[in-house]
């Protein structure tokens, strides 16, 4: 009979239960919605029933959500999502995990595209991403960033935004500049706590080995034995972002990462980002790498958002 039960047995000692399974064991759910297998999970055991050619399926996708789980990796549903659509292809991250042993975690691409975003950043000194909001293009490279920081690849990492409207318009807000401009720069930090406990990035930005400060504090500098991040960078006009670049030192890798979709000059300024897509493609060591919506790894709400946007032509 075509519709014969398998049942496959596979031991996840060593894995964070809860992390595999997920919240209200939301990943198993999904694992069975996508599979159409039937999944239980009773102590060191994720047992697998149904017909020969789900089982291998869902066999491939468990033993994924097993590793990620032995690893500390984050798992929710949207990853099984993920992993299913795969099919029975490798993990995405590889070689390129990077693991952050002050907060215990494992950070590695969730995307093919997202893999080869960071393969691309390992190999060259200047990188371009260009993507959507919440693809982790901002999110992988200061992953990097801290990494490189962590095994002393560098000796600082700068991390700077564009505040489009940090100038005089900003006048209104009180406080100082710093409190003016902090507000744009809130999801670097943000970043950040993320992947260092508090009290070393704390101590990190007191004494600047890691800075955050607004594109416009570049000028004039040559910034040397550090990874450098330039986020929002469609916000960049053409004479920043030269600037910027052309700040580059020895022993120095450099990040730009921005949307084109969310441009926030106004229309007679290029944008630096648009600028350098046109004339710096090709150069030896620098590398451009789109993200799109596949790579979303928010709410997967976010990825058809995103899409239907697409479609409609719109910003």
């Amino acid at each position: 009979m075509t519709d014969e039960q398998t049942t496959q047995r596979l031991n996840t000692e060593g894995a964070d239960l809860l992390t595999l399974a997920g919240v209200n064991d939301a990943n198993l759910i999904e694992l069975q919605r996508q599979t159409g297998t039937r999944v239980t999970l009773r102590g060191d055991t994720l047992t697998l029933v149904g017909t020969a050619e789900a089982v291998e399926r869902a066999t491939s996708v468990a033993q994924r959500m097993i590793d990620a789980a032995k690893q500390g990796t984050v798992l929710d549903s949207d990853d099984v999502l993920r992993m299913s659509m795969d099919g029975s292809r490798e993990p995405a991250g590889g070689d390129n995990r990077i693991v952050l042993p002050g907060v215990r975690k494992i950070i590695q691409p969730k995307t093919p595209g997202q893999a080869e975003y960071l393969g691309l950043i390992a190999d060259n000194d200047i990188v371009v991403g260009i993507g959507p909001a919440g693809t982790g293009k901002t999110y992988l490279a200061v992953a990097a960033a801290v990494d490189a920081l962590s095994r002393k690849r560098v000796r600082r990492i700068i991390l700077a935004r564009p505040a489009v409207e940090a100038g005089e318009s900003l006048g209104f807000l009180p406080g100082d500049m710093q409190a003016k401009v902090d507000p744009y720069l809130r999801p670097l930090y943000d970043a950040l706590e993320d992947m260092m406990p508090v009290e070393r990035m704390q101590k990190a930005l007191e004494t600047r080995t890691i800075e955050i400060a607004p594109l416009a504090y570049m000028r004039g500098r040559t910034l040397a034995d550090a990874f450098v991040i330039l986020d929002e960078a469609q916000n960049a006009t053409a004479a920043q972002m030269k600037m910027f670049l052309t700040r580059l030192g020895v022993n120095s890798k450099t990040m730009i990462t921005g949307d084109k979709t969310q441009i926030d000059l106004p229309k007679r300024e290029e944008s630096g980002l648009m600028q350098i897509e046109r004339i710096l493609t090709g150069i030896d060591g620098i590398a451009f790498h789109y993200l799109n919506e596949t790579d979303v790894i928010r709410h997967r709400l976010v990825r058809e958002i995103i899409k239907a946007y697409a479609e409609d032509g719109g910003d």
